[in-house]
């Protein structure tokens, strides 16, 4: 079964085209910058390369469509023909009322549409790219696997927030948990410790509690917004900042922008928000990187230390995510926090090498763990299984 993964981004598509369920990936391809006229696209299979830049690619059809071709051509292509691609999967994010892995049915849409408002940044680019496969490829199931279906495990008493109940039973209104194809992966590398904390750190950031293998706590919220600093988000502020901001003649979309858009290490450190910047940064001596650094490093310790008590104990604790497994420092920092536990980091693992890897001696009280992000991975075996049930 030929099944084809797409992760659309505000102004990226990412595909890989996977022979299931053997899990190889027979071509794959992105395109960044969409809707600009500098735009990259790349496609991949073997040795087979496209690389082009300063394209106009002016929506997702057009990166869509480009992909797809080059899937079909006559040199380096993947199918004969595009008929025989059996399925799209999606990474999508959050559906009112479908939290797990469901066939795209106009009654999920309508569900992504009404949270719309939720994860803006999300919502709206799947939908626009689910829109583009239902036109080109209109005879093939499409699939989405949200990001909350891992969550859905969370104890009920973690889950609500001590908000008027009837905007939980009314609204929906509760802690969804989000990275769930990132975690998952962690919790089936881990499969053999019980408890872990599982860091997905990026320019989107979350910590998750895992208990025998299930999500029993993340830091994200209804929203994408809380947890963490992110790289432009702010994670968890006081609600009342909105009031009083308002108050001080601000008006509520530059409120918004402030913790969506211009907060996190981007609003600390006053760089883009990126940690290469943030390091440069750090480099040259500015004190305001050096404070980004510190508070990310703080809340991350803080989620830890919190979901460690809930899980009774920690075996061991993984790092993934782009800044989770390529940048050494910060690791080393929570480690160092966490020295009091028993942890023993291997500075020369942690330095240097790339790849999955532990990173703790063998003295250590918790194991440490790089694994890199496997998302795509979760996607496509859960987007199989949806329709190898409904084949059977």
């Amino acid at each position: 079964m030929k099944i084809l993964i797409c992760n659309a981004g505000s102004t990226s598509l990412k595909f890989k085209l996977w022979d299931m369920p053997a899990c190889s990936v027979l071509a794959e391809g992105k395109v960044e910058r969409v809707g600009r006229d500098d735009a990259i696209f790349l496609y991949k299979r073997n040795d087979f390369l496209i690389r082009r830049e300063a394209l106009s690619i002016p929506d997702y059809t057009d990166g869509i469509r480009r992909f797809l071709d080059c899937l079909a051509g006559a040199e380096g292509g993947a199918v004969e023909a595009l008929e025989e691609i059996e399925a799209v999967g999606f990474k999508t994010v959050l559906a009112k009322g479908f939290y797990g892995v469901h066939f795209l049915t106009g009654e999920v849409l309508e569900g992504m549409r009404a949270y719309l408002s939720v994860a803006p940044a999300h919502n709206g680019p799947y939908l626009q790219a689910i829109a583009v496969f239902e036109r080109l490829l209109p005879d093939v199931p499409r699939v989405g696997v949200f990001e909350t279906a891992f969550h859905r495990t969370i104890p009920l008493e973690r889950r609500v927030f001590p908000v008027p109940y009837e905007w939980y039973e009314k609204y929906g209104v509760m802690r969804m948990g989000y990275h769930g194809a990132s975690h998952g992966y962690i919790a089936q590398r881990l499969a053999g410790r019980r408890r872990v904390i599982s860091c997905h750190l990026g320019g989107s950031a979350s910590i998750c509690a895992i208990l025998d293998g299930r999500s029993v706590d993340n830091s994200f919220g209804f929203s994408l917004q809380m947890g963490i600093p992110h790289a432009s988000r702010t994670g968890d502020v006081d609600v009342y900042l909105v009031p009083f901001l308002l108050q001080q003649g601000l008006t509520l979309e530059e409120i918004y922008d402030g913790f969506g858009k211009n907060g996190g290490l981007k609003g600390i450190s006053g760089t883009s928000g990126d940690i290469r910047d943030v390091d440069a940064a750090l480099r040259a001596g500015s004190q305001r990187a050096q404070l980004a650094l510190d508070v990310l490093c703080t809340a991350i310790l803080r989620y830890i230390g919190a979901y460690t008590m809930e899980l009774g104990g920690l075996d061991a604790i993984a790092f993934t995510g782009g800044i989770g497994e390529n940048y050494a420092p910060l690791r080393g920092r929570i480690l160092e926090g966490m020295a009091h536990m028993g942890v023993v980091i291997d500075e020369g693992a942690n330095a240097l090498g790339e790849g999955e890897r532990l990173i703790t001696a063998p003295e250590s009280a918790i194991e440490a763990h790089v694994i890199p992000a496997n998302e795509e991975y979760m996607v496509v075996t859960q987007t199989y299984r949806l329709c190898n049930s409904c084949h059977s």
